[in-house]
């Protein structure tokens, strides 16, 4: 049984991350679905100019935050793990308190509950102390916390460099080989 990565995706400003993640899922042959929020809806059209549905170019499925009985409300459902990306500070606060109102929160509650990879990639700056705490609460729960921070290292020549260099990183996090990953070599 083929294992596939879960996609959250929040209304946290940061809609390039999700999708180059995804491109870059397909381009690696990893199997993945999509959870979406009605936030990170509007905020998909007014970053990137694409709909949920354009997604599908990417994903084998797109669910709706409402959709309370799709499979990944159940932890018998074949997934390796879960990627929230970008992670808004209200999802972080959701998980972090196991508050699961609606299915992409259900579906953390459900990672954490089976032991498999939850990777938050917040979004939000400056923290402030409850973020901080949330981070906190999370991590201990079984989270990974992975702050959408790029690097400069291997010297973006523009923005889309800047986010697809992120998505490599995250990907390798994960286990995934990326062949054509910069790799930081040294002064």
């Amino acid at each position: 049984m083929e294992r596939k990565l879960l996609v959250g995706i929040t209304g946290a400003s940061g809609a390039p991350y999700a999708v180059a993640f995804l491109k870059l899922l397909k381009r690696l042959g990893i199997g993945n679905q999509v959870v979406i929020s009605r936030a990170a809806e509007e905020v998909l059209r007014h970053e990137t100019g694409l709909s949920p549905e354009d997604l599908l170019r990417f994903t084998e499925r797109v669910f709706r935050e409402d959709e309370l009985s799709a499979p990944p409300a159940s932890g018998s459902a074949p997934y390796r793990g879960m990627v929230i990306i970008p992670c808004s500070m209200g999802t972080l606060s959701a998980v972090a308190h196991g508050a699961a109102r609606n299915l992409l929160q259900r579906a953390a509650d459900v990672m954490l509950k089976e032991r498999k990879p939850l990777v938050l990639v917040v979004r939000e700056t400056p923290f402030n102390l409850i973020h901080l705490r949330n981070m906190l609460a999370a991590a201990e729960a079984g989270a990974t916390i992975y702050p959408a921070m790029p690097a400069f290292y291997h010297r973006p020549q523009d923005l889309q460099e800047m986010v697809e260099f992120f998505v490599q990183r995250l990907a390798e996090f994960l286990g995934l080989e990326v062949r054509d990953l910069k790799r930081w070599e040294g002064l």
